[in-house]
């Protein structure tokens, strides 16, 4: 349920008006949006700090970028199915999150499915940054969905997950022109762009309280676009 978050703040379970909303963050490749809201959070009057990151490749960029911020790292051995948490895998993320007292759970490049314990224990604090317009071309390789079927318009969408794929509720979106002579990899680094300036614009309204929802729709974020 999406609007869990603002719901479980306003109850004084994770009161931002008090401290900082403590984020945790699930990753397993470069960092580019990891390093953005780590550097946010340095900024006087961000209402987040990063609390940890948890990766499940150990080789992975963002493992670095985490360092080079003196951020706790945890690796799960996740399993070898791509895609899939193997056994166990969940719950243990789920306890390492409780034990770094996150109030929120960013996923940001995390190329595993959750289906089970963290959705149950932080059921509607999960937020995903997706690279495409959702719910156009959920899943994985978003941007070459996008150019195989010749839109004109690709981007990034920041949403709160839950149990479907890529289609919880959604936060943000912003928008990349395609060129005629885009290939994946262009298109990718525009649209890197764009997610990595709307992930710290959601992060802040979602720690912020500054969200309302009706229905599918969450409201109170067009005035910080």
């Amino acid at each position: 349920m999406p609007g869990a978050i603002v719901r479980h703040i306003a109850q004084g379970k994770g009161d931002v008006t008090s401290k900082l909303c403590s984020v945790a963050v699930l990753a397993s490749g470069r960092g580019t949006n990891f390093k953005a809201i780590a550097q946010s959070c340095r900024d006087e009057g961000y209402p987040a700090r990063v609390a940890c990151l948890i990766t499940d490749n150990s080789d992975a960029g963002v493992v670095r970028v985490a360092r080079s911020f003196d951020i706790p790292c945890h690796v799960i051995d996740a399993g070898d199915r791509g895609g899939r948490l193997k056994e166990g895998a969940e719950a243990m993320i789920t306890d390492l999150c409780q034990s770094a007292a996150a109030d929120l759970i960013l996923l940001a490049g995390f190329m595993r499915i959750l289906r089970g314990a963290l959705l149950d224990r932080y059921e509607g604090r999960i937020i995903n940054i997706h690279p495409s317009l959702l719910p156009s071309f959920p899943g994985l390789h978003a941007q070459r969905q996008a150019l195989e079927h010749g839109v004109k318009l690709a981007g990034a969408t920041v949403h709160f997950v839950d149990r479907s794929i890529d289609g919880g509720a959604i936060i943000l979106q912003a928008a990349v022109h395609v060129k005629d002579e885009d290939s994946e990899e262009s298109l990718s680094r525009r649209i890197l762009d764009e997610e990595n300036r709307i992930l710290v614009q959601a992060v802040a309204l979602v720690a912020g309280r500054k969200l309302k929802h009706e229905g599918r729709r969450v409201l109170g974020t067009t005035r910080h676009e």
